[in-house]
């Protein structure tokens, strides 16, 4: 039988402790989408680190693909992240792919940076003014990431094919390494058809590497796994989405992460 208890109760939020056999958790509602997340200085060691806490159970800044939302905060490092905060630089990288491939396309559901601190909202329809961090940074404005191709670009561009044709030389496609989380259903879940139902998917550009089978809680294991990916071939998103979260995966399969995504 599930329980709630009210903990406390007010005019913008209520929390509940929630009581199910041998379980207890806390659940948190949210009434209007008022509730709203805050991530510290992006630039500081405890901004790398809450943000790296929150992107260990979120792919990206709001909702299940890249928006602005992510563009917004990826702006507001003035570098790379630190190698050792992993989810942050996963997907700080992703995000690099995606702007170098022009593939951030969703609206986004609302994002404020400041100097200090940005918080994310599903309450705000449109992006917030940024406070400008630097002057020269004025001039970024006039920067489009997703205009149309100018007659220069265009110009440029089959210039640079017909030297690359004319020289006889492929062009290299860059590589990532990445650390998939995939998660059965329950503890009866035979853990050796999952990963064989995992390795059994095979295409051109996709490497399946070691795995290793990680504790979760109540008697759950999830499954770690690496691969390298060949970028311009696979899409780590269809990947998941059309090979390993539809049949006959998802006998065994209940849901894959993005743990760790990297450059080669």
């Amino acid at each position: 039988m599930l329980t709630c208890y009210p903990l406390c109760d007010s005019s913008t939020s209520q929390v509940f402790l929630v009581r199910y056999p041998y379980l207890f958790f806390f659940v948190v509602p949210l009434f209007g989408h008022e509730m709203a997340v805050v991530l510290s200085n992006v630039n500081s060691e405890a901004g790398h680190q809450k943000l790296n806490d929150y992107l260990l159970t979120h792919s990206y800044i709001t909702g299940y693909q890249a928006s602005k939302d992510d563009m917004a905060v990826f702006t507001a490092f003035s570098s790379a992240p630190p190698s050792s905060y992993a989810n942050v630089t996963r997907w700080y990288d992703h995000i690099s792919a995606l702007l170098r491939s022009s593939g951030v396309t969703a609206e986004g559901e609302g994002v404020k940076v400041e100097s200090s601190a940005c918080s994310v909202s599903s309450s705000t329809p449109a992006v917030a003014d940024q406070k400008p961090l630097a002057a020269d940074e004025e001039d970024d404005d006039d920067v489009d990431l997703f205009g149309e191709e100018t007659e220069e670009e265009r110009a440029a561009a089959e210039a640079h094919a017909a030297a690359v044709k004319a020289s006889g030389k492929k062009k290299e496609s860059g590589k990532s390494s990445v650390l998939l989380d995939v998660k059965p259903w329950d503890d009866e879940t035979d853990m050796q058809k999952l990963e064989e139902a995992v390795r059994s998917v095979k295409m051109e550009g996709l490497l399946w590497g070691a795995s290793k089978l990680v504790p979760v809680g109540y008697g759950i294991k999830k499954m770690q796994i690496m691969m390298t990916i060949v970028d311009d071939l696979v899409s780590v998103d269809s990947l998941i989405e059309d090979h390993l979260c539809t049949e006959p995966a998802n006998e065994y399969i209940q849901s894959c992460d993005i743990v760790a995504f990297n450059k080669i």
